[in-house]
């Protein structure tokens, strides 16, 4: 029978760095050509929206999609994995922590191979549920010794600084503008709901690393046209989803600031197709929209510990 696995499973049966290396070897598969995803498609109703993702993980033979809603009442998240040598049903994962999970677990492996390896300092635009798995996946894979953080609420922004300095042992510091948190920090975060820039060019210095998180849609910009200009690599989870929701990029490249042709996907990082960085002076930007090969990925883990630990609620259904 599958299983059924809710948050609190989530939480016990994958940490961190188990998501980074999960994240890590589905982009390695992805770079193989062992994987399928269907970009995110949106339907819009009077009252919110209906998202659902699909991928195909050759290598791991599973495949899965991942659906979730967005109303007034909040966001609920779904994802069915399933055998991909019979279409079985293996499992259902339901609640918000696998995808904070995955989310900031992808940021991790992209800081892996794009920033530079002495980085120990962090800044971060944006004080949400997202931005407290991105700082976890920076910390699992650098020795990260404070983190600067801005919020519009500068309420929110000290309760995560408190959460960071308990749980990952950062100094932490509440900036008070989104300038002052990227300044002479390695690496910035931005994870915002933001339809205009929040990080601006004329910040940045030589070495630094970004990590554009919030702009899952063609109406979001996040960095403004001076950050694409400046940066030396733009890397982006999946160019295909880019095309069609990646504010940060579509905007700049409508106006002639950067062309398709200048970005490569994370995969051809990981695998070795290109750097991540050529030299500790460069500017480097990763471009997050959130595929559907990780959803799959990191329900695939749980569900493989949930089976060895004896974990889970068995659904009455017929696989």
């Amino acid at each position: 029978m599958p299983l059924f696995l809710n948050d609190a499973d989530v939480k016990y049966l994958m940490s961190m760095s188990d998501c980074v290396d999960v994240m890590e070897d589905a982009f390695n598969q992805a770079g193989d050509g062992k994987v399928w995803n269907r970009p995110r498609s949106r339907i819009r109703m009077p009252r919110g929206f209906h998202h659902l993702m699909a991928a195909y993980l050759a290598g791991s033979e599973v495949f899965g999609l991942k659906t979730y809603t967005s109303f007034r009442s909040g966001t609920r998240f779904t994802t069915m994995l399933y055998d991909s040598n019979n279409g079985d049903l293996l499992a259902m994962v339901q609640g918000p922590r696998i995808g904070q999970l995955r989310t900031g677990a992808v940021t991790g492996v992209a800081t892996k191979h794009m920033s530079r390896a002495n980085s120990s300092t962090v800044g971060i635009i944006g004080a949400g549920f997202q931005s407290r798995g991105q700082i976890e996946g920076v910390c699992a894979v650098r020795d990260i010794v404070s983190a600067k953080i801005f919020d519009v609420s500068e309420e929110n922004a000290q309760k995560m600084a408190d959460e960071i300095g308990d749980s990952l042992g950062a100094q932490t510091l509440v900036a008070g503008s989104a300038e002052e948190a990227v300044t002479d920090v390695d690496i910035i975060i931005t994870m915002t709901t933001a339809r205009t820039p929040v990080l601006l060019g004329d910040w940045l210095k030589e070495g630094q690393h970004i990590n554009a998180a919030g702009s899952n849609h063609w109406i979001r910009q996040e960095v403004d046209d001076n950050v694409i200009r400046k940066a030396d690599r733009i890397v982006a989870d999946s160019i295909e989803d880019a095309q069609i929701e990646s504010g940060d990029l579509l905007f700049p490249i409508e106006r002639g600031r950067v062309m398709w042709s200048a970005i490569r996907e994370l995969s051809d990082v990981v695998c070795g197709h290109i750097t991540g960085r050529e030299s500790d002076q460069e500017i480097t930007l990763f471009e997050s929209q959130g595929v559907a090969i990780t959803d799959v990925a990191a329900a695939n883990f749980v569900y493989r510990k949930a089976m060895d630990a004896g974990l889970g609620q068995e659904l009455p259904l017929d696989a």
